[in-house]
């Protein structure tokens, strides 16, 4: 039998990136998907008003390590105006959407090591279930005003 653990989890974020892409499409934005992605761009949209974003998409599977479902660590980024990210766990359920201001502010910059200068974000702890005992992950709350069950942000200017 051939093990497949690595074909999943290297090809789980580009999946998450057309299944992602195509919610949007559903929703009626149009999208466009740079043939490479080398700036750390997944996804142009034109919005209604006929300004161009640019949306980064960050997916973590469920198969991650117990505590991890929505660390999204080691990411270069700068302030850039139209550019979002776009977070999903697929073991909670959750996506949120960031601007990249709002990611700056929300996100730690690793002062030393090997990723000195990136930026990671995590939007779970972990707490002990009072009746099993058994540790379960969860969203941080103060995330919320981040989470996302459609994409309407991204149709006007308004939704900034």
């Amino acid at each position: 039998m051939v093990d497949s653990s690595f074909r999943h989890s290297a090809g789980f974020g580009k999946r998450m990136e057309y299944k992602i892409v195509g919610d949007m499409l559903m929703e009626g934005l149009d999208c466009y998907m740079p043939l490479v992605d080398d700036h750390g761009v997944d996804c142009v949209i034109k919005r209604e008003d006929g300004v161009f974003i640019e949306v980064q998409i960050k997916a973590r599977s469920k198969e991650v390590t117990d505590g991890d479902a929505a660390l999204f660590a080691g990411i270069t980024h700068e302030l850039t105006p139209n550019f979002y990210f776009v977070f999903y766990s697929e073991r909670l359920g959750k996506t949120w959407i960031l601007s990249s201001e709002e990611f700056l502010q929300e996100c730690v910059t690793n002062k030393s090591g090997k990723n000195v200068g990136k930026h990671s974000i995590w939007f779970n702890g972990n707490k002990k279930n009072k009746d099993t005992g058994i540790k379960e992950e969860y969203a941080y709350p103060k995330f919320d005003k981040y989470l996302a069950v459609d994409y309407s942000r991204f149709h006007t200017s308004g939704n900034n």
